[in-house]
């Protein structure tokens, strides 16, 4: 099917026959209604997650938590990672709950800042930490991550615990190929009539 519209793209307009090329037409159009309503969820939840994480350093801590500071920038002068780390998971137990994994997704250390974030891999949620006191200055919401795990599809290999980013790897080839599709035959439906006048 795509190879005869497209070769009646190249055909040059004297040649075609208004038969056909107004069947062409109609052709794209049933393409780009079909793609646009298979595509549209998903180009739609990639916009709008794309818009949020674009604003993420500007929404006022509501998208993304604000680092701290701790009290010296001197790597000198901080604790053991493992004495950190242990410090995060008492504090994740303790402050928020004792039903959370504990598992790590990263350890983001921040020597400008003289900080430490632990990201824990199971859910959203992180702890800040003076890297020289193990004082805790901040429990996070990671709405950021979140947003990005829905912005690239990974949150629903994580909700389904599928393998290999399945979902993730289905999500961003719908969205790429049908933003592709929609607007090669969106060029044609502006394209096509001019083209058809001539």
């Amino acid at each position: 099917m795509l190879p005869i519209i497209f070769a009646d793209m190249t055909t040059h307009p004297r040649s075609t026959d208004r038969k056909t090329a107004a069947k062409t037409l109609r052709q794209f159009r049933q393409w780009h209604r079909t793609v646009s309503l298979i595509a549209g969820i998903v180009l739609l939840v990639v916009s709008l997650t794309g818009l949020l994480l674009g604003w993420k350093k500007h929404s006022g801590g509501l998208i993304l938590a604000k680092t701290q500071t701790g009290v010296s920038a001197d790597l000198r002068t901080w604790m053991p990672m493992d004495s950190l780390h242990q410090i995060a998971v008492r504090t994740l137990r303790d402050s928020i709950s004792a039903d959370l994994s504990p598992a790590l997704d990263r350890i983001d250390a921040r020597p400008q800042k003289g900080i430490v974030k632990f990201v824990f891999a199971d859910h959203y949620w992180g702890i800040q930490l003076d890297a020289s006191t193990g004082r805790v200055l901040l429990l996070e919401r990671r709405t950021a991550d979140w947003i990005e795990n829905l912005h690239d599809g990974s949150l629903f290999d994580k909700w389904l615990g599928t393998d290999n980013e399945a979902i993730k790897l289905v999500f961003t080839t719908l969205a790429g190929l049908g933003l592709l599709i929609l607007t090669l035959s969106g060029f044609w439906l502006w394209y096509g009539p001019r083209r058809m006048r001539s």
